[in-house]
């Protein structure tokens, strides 16, 4: 199993005039310990379960093209991006500016978006939930059209693209990995097995029955669900748990068939807590 690092609180203690160089530390101290990915949320308002919108929040390419300086090794990319949040011939090109600028190491990450409030207040297009998916799925399809270099025009039913030039094409081979976040079973389930590459779960008591669904989903696409990765958030507590219970808790999620385990850190800027994932949980994971 292998471990990503979640940024998703940017309220630290000495507040906007530090944050840059902290966050330099904290990705530079992830990437040396050993995490293979590191992601930022796409949103533009701090969410509700993290703190109140007030709290400081970065807009997620342009930190993301930052942690590209500050990091060699782990792949970078947002859990996830909203797909109305940009279109998705510029969500295409974002995405393999960043893959070119780190040496091939962005994926892209994406859902159907949800947070009506931060879309409101800031006036960003936000549509029904229908529309939001039918949204994502022509996105799906513009992406993995640019990425592979396919310039042929594109016309859909939300998005009419005439030309779907990409130049630089992205180094990632064959094309940067996609991840679709969320458990949906009706339509987010269905996506992954159609076009992605990763999904992303929450460890809820239902989270066997999601992946026993996205499974049947394959079947009936013709998909091998062995070829998607399975990724499922996760909670690095060091405040409050031993890295033997933690241990315990990514062995569980192994045993069930998750090859990533994806999560914030509880005071991510102590950067002294990445040499216990050194040391300890990262090694001890290694070959679940």
């Amino acid at each position: 199993m292998k471990l990503g690092l979640h940024i998703s609180n940017f309220t630290w203690p000495e507040g906007a005039p530090r944050l840059g160089a902290v966050l330099a530390d904290v990705a530079s101290a992830a990437d040396e310990a050993g995490f293979d990915r590191i992601s930022v949320m796409d949103h533009v308002w701090q969410i509700q379960v993290v703190g109140p919108p007030e709290n400081d929040m970065l807009e997620a390419y342009t930190a993301l093209g930052y942690l590209a300086a500050h990091t060699k090794v782990a792949k970078l990319f947002t859990m996830v991006t909203g797909v109305t949040y940009r279109d998705p011939g510029l969500l295409a090109k974002a995405v393999t500016t960043l893959d070119v600028l780190s040496g091939g190491r962005a994926l892209l990450g994406i859902g159907a978006a949800w947070n009506e409030d931060e879309s409101r207040g800031l006036g960003l297009f936000f549509p029904s939930t229908k529309e939001r998916f039918e949204r994502l799925e022509e996105a799906l399809q513009i992406c993995k059209q640019m990425f592979a270099g396919d310039e042929t025009p594109y016309q859909g039913k939300h998005y009419q693209l005439g030309r779907l030039l990409n130049s630089p094409l992205p180094l990632s081979k064959p094309s940067p990995r996609i991840l679709i976040g969320g458990g949906g079973e009706k339509k987010t389930l269905l996506l992954v097995a159609k076009y992605a590459d990763a999904c992303n779960l929450f460890p809820s008591p239902e989270v066997g029955h999601k992946l026993d669904v996205l499974k049947q989903h394959c079947e009936n696409v013709g998909r091998d669900y062995d070829e998607i990765e399975k990724t499922c958030m996760f909670h690095f507590d060091l405040t409050s748990k031993s890295p033997g219970e933690i241990i315990e808790g990514l062995r569980g999620l192994a045993a069930m068939g998750f090859q990533q385990a994806h999560g914030s850190l509880v005071n991510a800027y102590d950067t002294k807590q990445f040499e216990v994932f050194r040391n300890e949980i990262i090694p001890a994971v290694a070959e679940l």
